[in-house]
C-alpha cells in the first residue's frame, strides 16, 4: 500500500478556495522510527509540510485591488504545528488555511527531482 501513495492521480478539484486561502494535502509520516519501531497512526506526529492543491485569486488590499499569492499549486510548503482547518474534500483528508500561516515554500533540488 505504501509504494502506491506515491502514485495518487492528479484529479481536478471540486473545490475552489476564497480569497487568500490555500489548500494543502499533508505530506505522508514516517511509519518508522530511527530505531526501527513501526509508529502507528495514532502516535504518529503530523508533519509541518506539504503540497498545495489549490489557491484562491488573492487578498484584495485597501482600494480593492487584487494581490495576487505567492504560493502556486504543487509547491511543497512548511507550515506551523496548528495551522490550517481540517476539511475532508471528495474523501481525501486536506487542510485549509490562509496564506499568512505558511511559514515557507521548500525547494528541490535537482538530485531530489531525479530520483522523484
Amino acid at each position: 500500500m505504501a509504494a502506491c501513495a506515491g502514485l495518487r492521480k492528479k484529479v481536478p478539484m471540486k473545490f475552489r478556495p476564497l480569497h487568500d486561502r490555500v489548500v494543502i494535502r499533508r505530506a505522508e509520516g514516517d511509519i518508522k522510527s530511527k530505531g526501527g519501531i513501526i509508529i502507528p497512526d495514532t502516535a504518529k506526529e503530523k508533519p509541518g509540510e506539504g503540497e498545495v492543491v489549490a489557491v484562491g485569486p488573492g487578498a484584495r488590499d485597501e482600494n480593492g485591488a487584487l494581490i495576487a499569492l505567492d504560493v502556486r499549486a504543487g509547491d511543497f510548503i512548511l507550515f506551523g504545528k496548528w495551522s490550517g482547518t481540517e476539511v475532508k474534500i471528495d474523501g481525501e483528508d486536506l487542510l485549509i488555511m490562509k496564506e499568512a500561516d505558511i511559514m515557507g515554500i521548500i525547494e528541490k533540488t535537482m538530485a531530489a527531482k531525479k530520483a522523484a
